[in-house]
């Protein structure tokens, strides 16, 4: 175990929205009981004025530090979060909590739907970025905290902590988007739809109705290889693979004769036996649906006193820096003290998970200069 871990962690549990008392949803209809997973690490001062929410992307959970008992793997944002760390757990209390619409602990689609007594499948309302932050709000409120110090994530969960700033800008002190946009572009939600026909062109998919019979395994490890492209850049593909091939001849078959293939299946399959398919349609069109452009971003506040750090990455041609900076100019507009940084990567948008010793340090630095109300 290393020494700078917050070591062994355990998967924690919230349930809310107890019917009658659903959660009402933006698209009219409403859930309940909702169960969220979460993990805590670090403690959490007297005041309770040291909080930070941590925010995961579209193919997260909530173990984003440590190590599950028995597991040799450290959670997703581990060189982050941690003693001496970015989010230093000698100083915060870092949570993270999986996204309602998840399939990691987090009421979604592969749930029981407790008026059928079988998972919800398609049943499942559809849900949005708006949502889930209520979810977590909820959840802050279970621990008693009244404003968060930091609300922070890469990708979707950058959208996420735009989403609590907008929504509940007297709830948080700063917020930290990564990689990130207000909206969509048509580019991005094409992306999405195509990633969503894939699976749904699977047999297996059964119009979502699928979990006696087992997840479109073809549809969903094809799905993840056309996403995974899109995280990389071309220089870091360059630099990884080339052209290097497998063997050292050209089979003249249908086969994985190049690295680059080799590697695209096996992030495929093996991303099948950790995620559940409607989960990835459920969460994909969250995203699309996501719109904090103009007027909609804190509709109520002239001016606002959420401190902002916003970081993009110039290889980043999912999220590309011209969407960040988006978010900077609509951050002026609000007078918000804003810092930004566009940092030179060749990761694409994998930078906000591999980039640890820039983010380490505008992070770190960032934080020092925000204090508890």
């Amino acid at each position: 175990m290393k020494k700078d871990s917050v070591g062994v962690v355990t998967p924690q549990y919230f349930t809310f929205a107890e019917p009658p008392n659903n959660l009402q949803l933006k698209s009219g209809r409403s859930l309940g009981p909702i169960t969220l997973a979460y993990e805590a690490y670090g403690k959490l001062n007297a005041k309770k004025s040291n909080a930070i929410l941590v925010c995961h992307a579209l193919s997260g959970d909530a173990h984003a530090a440590g190590f599950l008992e028995g597991d040799t793997a450290a959670g997703w944002w581990d060189d982050l979060i941690g003693p001496g760390k970015a989010l230093d757990t000698n100083l915060y209390y870092v949570i993270c909590a999986n996204v309602i619409g998840g399939c990691k602990g987090s009421t979604g689609p592969s749930s029981t739907n407790p008026e059928t007594g079988k998972p919800y499948a398609l049943d499942f309302p559809l849900i949005t970025i708006a949502d889930m932050v209520e979810a977590q709000r909820h959840l802050i409120d279970f621990f008693g905290i009244e404003k968060l110090l930091c609300v922070i994530g890469g990708s979707m969960g950058g959208m996420q902590a735009l989403q609590w700033a907008s929504a509940y800008p007297e709830r948080i002190i700063a917020a930290i988007p990564i990689a990130t946009a207000l909206k969509h572009s048509p580019q991005q939600i094409a992306f999405d739809e195509v990633i969503r026909q894939t699976i749904m062109a699977d047999p297996a998919w059964r119009g979502g109705y699928y979990y006696e019979h087992g997840q479109p395994e073809k549809g969903l490890a094809v799905a993840r290889m056309i996403g995974h492209i899109t995280f990389m850049s071309d220089q870091s593909m360059e630099e990884k693979f080339s052209r290097k091939l497998k063997n050292d001849n050209l089979s003249f078959q249908f086969i994985d004769d190049f690295e680059v293939e080799g590697y695209l299946r096996y992030r495929g399959y093996n991303f099948v036996k950790r995620f559940d398919a409607n989960s990835y349609l459920y969460i994909t069109k969250a995203m699309d649906y996501f719109d904090l452009s103009g007027e909609k971003f804190m509709p109520t506040v002239k001016k606002t006193a959420v401190r902002f750090l916003v970081i993009s990455f110039k290889s980043d041609w999912l999220y590309p820096t011209h969407q960040s900076q988006d978010i900077v100019r609509l951050l002026k507009r609000k007078h918000a003290y804003t810092t930004y940084f566009d940092l030179i990567s060749t990761y694409g948008h994998d930078a906000f998970l591999v980039e640890i010793e820039d983010e380490t340090r505008l992070i770190k630095n960032f934080l020092a200069n925000v204090s508890p109300n």
